[in-house]
């Protein structure tokens, strides 16, 4: 992986893994996607669309200030219940088992009904124990060789861990323009994950619309500070996108548990003159 560039106010941690998978959580893509993240000088680092921190958790890097926000209620509640009442979050779950009643049970439940620390739960259960990590239509996921998919006592150590990493983080839930346009600034870099082109209501139908790729383009293109775009290889993405850098990556997509294929997708980018001219090989 390509380091960060040398900069006094940047400190090493240690790189997490996500508490429960979450669908285009970039497993596969992390290492490419933050070794591009690490040759962008930036003192903020703010992440439009965290999800369960596939890239947030995966770096190994951190400025002085980090923001990471999502519009969905449960991803937000998840982390700032994890941030600030971790201890009481962990007691609440400690007798959670892996059981389909369960399951079905708190996928009956309107989670508007919850308290945050209840909703947080509830997330937490239905990422870990669906198929897949999906967020809309889920399925209760049984694997027939495999350990039950919430086992508090391995959990456990992964929400301290990830309890840890947040402690100086800023937690946010806004619209995707609104949070750009507060943080924007010349010596911050965005990293946006935006729902994939022609699959928007994957994440619900509410947060996101393919109309809202055009206006994407036009508010990164007036920004002041930088950022990297990650979505799927579409002649569409390329045309709405064809202002910026375009870089073309390849990556493995699960089909199923023993199956999987290759397949391409595109980091988009304002800050092209930061990379190695070998990084740009293919764009």
């Amino acid at each position: 992986m390509q380091k960060v560039k040398k900069m006094k106010s940047f400190d090493q941690v240690r790189p997490r893994e996500p508490v429960a998978p979450y669908q285009g959580g970039k497993s596969k893509l992390a290492d490419t996607v933050i070794s591009y993240i690490n040759q962008i000088p930036h003192n903020t680092y703010a992440e439009v669309f965290v999800g369960m921190g596939g890239i947030f958790l995966r770096r190994d890097y951190k400025p002085p200030a980090e923001v990471i926000n999502d519009y969905s209620r449960d991803v937000s509640s998840f982390f700032r219940v994890l941030q600030i009442h971790y201890v009481a979050f962990l007691d609440m779950l400690k007798w959670q088992i892996t059981t389909r009643s369960e399951f079905e049970r708190l996928i009956s439940i309107d989670p508007d009904t919850l308290t945050d620390m209840q909703r947080a739960a509830r997330f937490l259960y239905l990422q870990r124990t669906s198929f897949g990590g999906k967020i809309t239509g889920q399925n209760f996921g049984v694997s027939k060789d495999r350990p039950a998919r919430f086992d508090i006592t391995k959990l456990s150590a992964t929400l301290e861990d990830v309890h840890e990493r947040l402690s100086s983080v800023t937690i946010e839930r806004l619209d995707y323009k609104d949070f750009i346009r507060r943080y924007d600034q010349p010596e911050c870099l965005f990293y946006l994950d935006p729902p994939y082109y022609e699959c928007e209501s994957d994440y619900g139908k509410e947060l996101f619309d393919r109309d809202e790729f055009p206006k994407m383009a036009d508010l990164l293109a007036g920004i002041e500070g930088k950022f990297i775009v990650s979505l799927n290889d579409h002649p569409d993405v390329r045309d709405i996108f064809k202002a910026f850098h375009i870089i073309s990556v390849e990556t493995v997509y699960s089909i199923s548990s023993k199956e999987s294929q290759k397949v391409g997708e595109v980091l988009i980018t304002n800050a092209q003159s930061h990379f190695r001219s070998d990084d740009l090989f293919g764009s």
